[in-house]
């Protein structure tokens, strides 16, 4: 698919041609990851961050919020809990927190790997090569660091860097999978500043990473953060009228044609979309081309306390009834729950 395909799709707002878009995406689906959707046990173990992620609301500037970080034994009884439920994976997900030192998470990883056998994946941000290379050799399988935007110029502004780093997560995305994790990434649909053409070449930039994992939601700023104000006005005035709006119909294209443009890869249908429509978001998500759902085995008390943006779907439910829900939802629209640690394909042929 050329640029000038992606940004017609893109841009398409006829329900009947958009028919054939989801249609397309779906038989592709089918074809290359089947009718299973794999369930990912996400974990937030920590809201501490470093960063000053300009619309994060566990940024390190937030206020007005209670920090945590998990123990060890409170991590494994909810990775315990996903391996009773069946699913193949737990995610341990986290801001790019130092307390999370590179000891406890390579201690982390084996008593997982050994309680549970659960595939392991790591999205922690940014961390140096020694720490990712012990985490690897311990045993995880999969890190997610989510490139957010391609364009340099918009990933400095929303993104900035730690003092005295100039990180290129691209190369680092680029570097994990030369360390042999399976790599996942992810951009936000409608980030102030997002144009067309820069869309574009985020879908671009997915075929050229040939990434295992990849995931799209819709861009929610916290009200605590300059991209839920004043600077959010201004980058959309510079975009002008090539500005991405971060709605529900422009994330499911952009879902869309990531399926196309990447076949094999495991697509999730994200908790974002579930937050701007909770009644039928996920749902949506999984018939363009998603085959993956990340049910919350974080304990509600710390869940509440892991708000990146305001309204985060699920935030009261238990474990068990994120599971129940999950399920009755997959089963309606025709598909089943999936087995095994639900790897691509061709990190599966790797190893």
């Amino acid at each position: 698919m050329e640029r000038e395909e992606i940004l017609h799709w893109l841009k398409e707002r006829d329900e009947a041609r958009l028919e054939d878009l989801w249609a397309r995406a779906d038989a592709v689906r089918a074809a290359h990851v089947g009718p299973e959707v794999h369930f990912r046990g996400l974990i937030e173990i920590s809201n501490h961050c470093i960063r000053q992620c300009q619309y994060c609301g566990i940024s390190a500037g937030a206020v007005g919020i209670r920090r945590y970080r998990m123990s060890e034994a409170e991590i494994l009884a909810c990775a315990e809990e996903a391996k009773a439920y069946g699913y193949g994976t737990v995610v341990l997900q986290g801001g790019e927190d130092p307390g999370l030192t590179e000891a406890f998470i390579t201690e982390l990883v084996v008593r997982i790997k050994e309680r549970t056998g659960l595939a392991v994946t790591l999205s922690l941000g940014e961390r140096e090569e020694h720490e990712l290379r012990a985490w690897k050799a311990a045993g995880a399988d999969r890190y997610l660091l989510r490139f957010e935007s391609s364009d340099a110029e918009l990933y400095r502004r929303i993104h900035p860097s730690r003092p005295g780093a100039l990180p290129d997560r691209i190369a680092l995305l680029k570097r994990l999978g030369d360390l042999g994790y399976e790599v996942g990434s992810g951009i936000m649909v409608g980030i102030p500043g997002q144009t067309w053409d820069i869309l574009a070449r985020d879908l671009e930039v997915f075929r050229e990473l040939d990434l295992d994992m990849i995931g799209i939601g819709p861009f929610i700023p916290s009200e605590r953060t300059p991209l839920g104000g004043a600077l959010a006005e201004e980058l959309r005035l510079q975009a002008g009228d090539q500005q991405v709006p971060n709605d529900e119909l422009t994330t499911l294209k952009t879902v869309a044609l990531a399926r196309l443009i990447c076949p094999e890869a495991n697509l999730p249908s994200t908790t974002a979309l579930a937050t701007i429509d909770p009644e039928q978001g996920r749902e949506l998500g999984l018939c363009r081309g998603a085959n993956i759902v990340m049910p919350n085995m974080t304990p509600p008390e710390y869940r509440i306390l892991y708000e990146i943006y305001p309204g985060k779907a699920c935030i009261q439910e238990t474990a068990g009834m994120c599971r129940a829900c999950l399920s009755g939802r997959i089963h309606r629209i025709g598909r089943i729950p999936g087995k095994g640690t639900g790897s691509r394909l061709a990190a599966l042929k790797k190893a």
